[in-house]
């Protein structure tokens, strides 16, 4: 069969333009594969640790010793200060220190770390049982001391240092004196009084003169004085012995004193 040139050109053309067609069909794409959730896994925090310092005594006399207590928890290592360096996490440690100290634990452990102090109060031994005083009348006979008189020696002022509340060195012997007169008249009580100078808030200074007394307190019982016979009280800086503004004035405010409970 033979066709015309015409012809075979329309043919071309048809099939030229069913190509075309054909190529411009789209093909939808398919849909994206779903991901899987992957589970987070939580973060665990490192617990911080406690420590716990305990001594089985607040006072002793020079050349006793007393126990510390160490607690903790979390704690991978524990250090003590001054002088007992790195101890078990848990147990307890015998010291026997010259001076009063202030033990201050510190336990460290993956979550950071933590502390504690104690306080542990050494007083001087006792000095000799003193014996009353008596005094020669003028007939050439002996007389004692009246009681007030005697209380008047014996419990006297103790001074502080500004804005401290630990015993003094200068005023140890006062107070071993009080502590003998107090042991061989033991039906006397006394209230103990804390003061403070001017300088400082109100509310501070009642604080302050708050430890002063329980120092002074402590002190008595660690020589051997019944707590019950003591009791203490801060006044702060509501009755001075002194108005005047200096340094001298202050030293005699800052004191502490005892008055017999009738």
């Amino acid at each position: 069969m033979s066709y015309s040139r015409s012809s075979q050109t329309t043919v071309l053309l048809l099939l030229f333009g069913f190509g075309s067609f054909s190529c411009k069909h789209k093909v939808a794409a398919a849909p994206p594969a779903a991901s899987t959730p992957v589970a987070s896994v939580p973060t665990r925090t490192a617990v911080p640790p406690t420590v716990t310092l305990r001594a089985d005594r607040p006072t002793v006399s020079r050349g006793q010793s007393a126990t510390l207590t160490i607690a903790t928890q979390n704690a991978t290592s524990v250090t003590i200060e001054p002088g007992l360096g790195t101890v078990p996490v848990n147990g307890s440690r015998q010291v026997t220190p010259s001076a009063s100290v202030t033990y201050i634990a510190t336990a460290t452990g993956p979550g950071g770390t933590a502390g504690d102090s104690v306080r542990l109060t050494v007083n001087e031994p006792l000095p000799p049982t003193a014996t009353p005083t008596r005094t020669e009348a003028p007939n050439g006979t002996r007389s004692a001391l009246t009681l007030d008189q005697q209380i008047l020696q014996a419990m006297q002022t103790i001074l502080f240092d500004y804005d401290k509340a630990d015993i003094r060195s200068d005023q140890v012997n006062k107070l071993q004196t009080a502590a003998a007169f107090l042991k061989q008249n033991s039906n006397l009580r006394f209230t103990v009084e804390g003061h403070c100078d001017e300088r400082g808030s109100e509310e501070y200074n009642l604080a302050l003169g708050d430890r002063r007394a329980n120092a002074l307190k402590q002190y008595l019982v660690g020589q051997g004085v019944a707590e019950s016979r003591l009791s203490p009280v801060s006044y702060g800086e509501e009755r001075p012995v002194c108005s005047e503004q200096t340094e001298s004035c202050y030293q005699l405010n800052r004191r502490g004193s005892f008055t017999k409970i009738p």
